[in-house]
């Protein structure tokens, strides 16, 4: 064998790997740079996110192809030849295996941005897509290999009762995340309250959990089974708008009319310059309770969204009080005297000498 090696063997197998190796890293330089100049190419969902994946193996490609060709030019035995070109076969395989699972992860997310506006799927779905590429991949390896895979289709067939058995909590998880996704009435990104009383934005629904965003940038974990038979209030359907109901009082002595136009005068105002606020909500405001010491109303405003009410509900409080101040207008308030026995009894006392009094 070694009296074969010449050195025009040796010469075109080191040239076609290292040829292979250039190629690939010019592929790679000029995919990059079409990338670069074009931006939407990779966001429009169109074939950004396959070219991005194929880039990134270009090099360990042309790298295994050069490597095959150099294989070809040496005088190798047959067995060994064979071999390295079925090692070479399974290392592009896998490769394109990952490919495969990284283009369906970023096409179910392009596809969750053109249908929710959101740049972010649940992970159930990415994590099925993946699982399922990498099955097919396997699948392949093993015919690469001449394995025959009906043994194993029918191993998995008659232990897969087991196998529910023993994954019944996951597996209920699993159908209960499909079906909370299915449904369509509750997806990432939306505002939701629990029944028992905790509300966040919904982040992601993977294989087992769903996971809350509370405000204060808490996390809510909960299984998906518990979730699917929970009643849940959500802030984001039929829209995202809401009402913002504010409760106010005002003094018996005062002109209800100009209360009105007042308060209506104000809502429109916050309306129109406080950020989440709806420019073209019509202001609304309606009497409903005759209080011990006042009148009682809902001031009826607009926000764009749920987290927006906090702002409305703060800048709607501070602008009504100061122009209830400007207009005259009385917010009354509950007064407690508080009074010793001494004191009372010095009262009564007063009180009894009055009434004798001719």
């Amino acid at each position: 064998m070694h009296a074969n090696l010449d050195l025009p063997r040796i010469g075109a197998a080191s040239g076609s790997f290292v040829g292979g190796v250039v190629l690939g890293y010019l592929v790679y330089r000029l995919v990059s740079a079409r990338i670069r100049r074009s931006e939407s190419l990779t966001r429009s969902g169109g074939v950004g996110f396959t070219v991005a994946a194929v880039r990134d193996v270009a090099i360990a490609w042309f790298t295994l192809g050069g490597l095959y060709l150099a294989i070809s030019f040496l005088p190798l035995s047959a067995e060994l030849h064979h071999n390295v070109g079925r090692g070479l076969l399974v290392l592009v395989i896998l490769s394109a295996t990952v490919i495969a699972a990284r283009v369906t992860s970023d096409a179910i997310k392009v596809y969750a941005l053109r249908t929710t506006g959101v740049m972010q799927a649940s992970s159930i779905f990415i994590t099925v897509g993946r699982l399922l590429i990498y099955i097919v991949g396997f699948l392949i390896l093993l015919q690469t290999f001449g394995i025959s895979i009906a043994p194993i289709l029918t191993a998995l067939g008659v232990g897969g009762l087991a196998v529910a058995l023993a994954l019944q909590d996951t597996l209920a998880n699993l159908f209960a995340g499909v079906h909370l996704l299915a449904s369509r009435k509750i997806k990432i990104g939306d505002y939701v309250a629990l029944e028992s009383g905790q509300e966040g934005y919904v982040v992601d629904i993977n294989w087992r959990n769903t996971s809350i965003r509370q405000l204060p940038n808490n996390m809510i974990i909960i299984p998906n089974a518990k979730m699917a038979q929970a009643i849940v209030t959500n802030y984001y359907r039929p829209q995202n708008e809401m009402s913002v109901l504010v409760p106010v009082t005002v003094d018996y002595a005062s002109d209800l009319d100009q209360v009105e136009a007042v308060t209506k005068e104000v809502i429109a105002d916050v309306m129109r310059s406080v950020r989440g606020g709806v420019p073209s909500h019509e202001p609304v405001i309606r009497f409903n309770t005759f209080g011990d010491w006042s009148i009682g109303f809902t001031a009826i405003l607009r926000a764009r969204e749920y987290a927006d009410q906090y702002l409305i509900k703060h800048e709607f409080m501070k602008r009504l009080v100061a122009r209830y101040e400007e207009e005259g207008i009385r917010i009354p308030f509950p007064l407690v005297r508080v009074s010793t026995d001494e004191q009372l009894d010095a009262e009564f006392r007063s009180l009894g000498e009055e009434a004798r009094r001719p």
